[in-house]
C-alpha cells in the first residue's frame, strides 16, 4: 500500500498487474466465472480490479475528480469522436481480413458468440455502466499511469497494449487478439497524448456498444 496521495509501491503495482493477467487470462480461456457467462464474468473482474487498483493507488480517486473537474465537455466529445474512428477503422479492417486471411470469417464469427443467448438489455448496462468505464480505470488509469510514473511514458504505453493483448490470447481467436492488439495501442495512445481517463472512459465504452449493440462489423 502506498502513502496518501502517493503512487504505489512496485511489490503493489506488480501484484494488480498479476491479478489483472490472471483474471483476464482466465476468463478468455474458460469465457465464464462459474455460473456466470462472459458478460457477468467480465464485470465482476473488472469490479475486483478497479477495487485492487484504488486500494493500492490511493491518489487516483482524487486524479479522476481532477479529470472530472476540468474540461470534461471536450473530453467526452473527443472520446465519441474517437470512438467512432476506431470504429471506421474495424469496418475497413474487416474488409482486408476478409480478403486476404481465409480464417477471417470464423474468427470474427468467435468474438461476437460472447454475446449469444445472452439478453442485449445486460450487455448494454454492463457495458455502459461497468466495461466499458472499468476497462480504462485499471488498464490506463491506473497500470499505465503507473508504468509511466516508474518506467516512462513510452515503456508505459507499450507495456500496457502489451499486456492488453496478450490477455486475449488464451481465447484462441486470432482476430480477437489482433482487435486487442489495435484497441490497446489505439486506447493507450489517446492517454499517452490527453492523460484523460475521462476521454478514453467515452471511447471505450461508446466504441463497444457501437461493435458489440448498435452496428456490429
Amino acid at each position: 500500500m502506498n502513502d496518501r496521495g502517493g503512487p504505489p509501491r512496485p511489490a503493489a503495482l506488480a501484484g494488480v498487474a498479476v491479478l489483472l493477467a490472471v483474471l483476464f487470462s482466465l476468463l478468455f480461456v474458460f469465457r465464464r466465472l462459474g455460473p456466470l457467462d462472459f458478460f457477468w464474468g467480465l464485470a465482476c473482474n473488472i469490479v475486483v480490479a478497479c477495487g485492487a487498483g484504488f486500494a493500492v493507488d490511493r491518489g487516483y480517486a482524487a486524479r479522476l475528480r481532477a479529470d472530472l473537474e476540468r474540461g470534461w465537455r471536450r473530453k467526452a466529445g473527443l472520446g465519441v469522436l474517437s470512438a467512432v474512428l476506431l470504429y471506421g477503422l474495424f469496418v475497413a479492417g474487416k474488409l482486408a481480413a476478409l480478403r486476404i486471411f481465409p480464417f477471417a470469417a470464423a474468427g470474427i464469427s468467435s468474438v461476437y458468440g460472447l454475446k449469444s443467448g445472452v439478453d442485449i438489455g445486460r450487455v448494454v448496462l454492463l457495458i455502459g455502466l461497468v466495461i466499458g468505464p472499468g476497462e480504462e480505470i485499471v488498464w490506463r488509469g491506473f497500470l499505465q499511469e503507473n508504468l509511466d510514473r516508474r518506467l516512462g511514458r513510452t515503456a508505459g504505453f507499450v507495456l500496457t497494449a502489451l499486456a492488453y493483448t496478450l490477455v486475449h490470447v488464451g481465447s484462441g481467436s486470432v482476430m480477437l487478439v489482433l482487435a486487442a492488439a489495435v484497441c490497446g495501442l489505439f486506447w493507450g495512445g489517446l492517454y499517452l497524448r490527453f492523460r484523460s481517463p475521462l476521454l478514453n472512459i467515452v471511447s471505450h465504452t461508446v466504441w463497444d456498444l457501437l461493435i458489440f449493440v448498435v452496428l456490429p462489423v
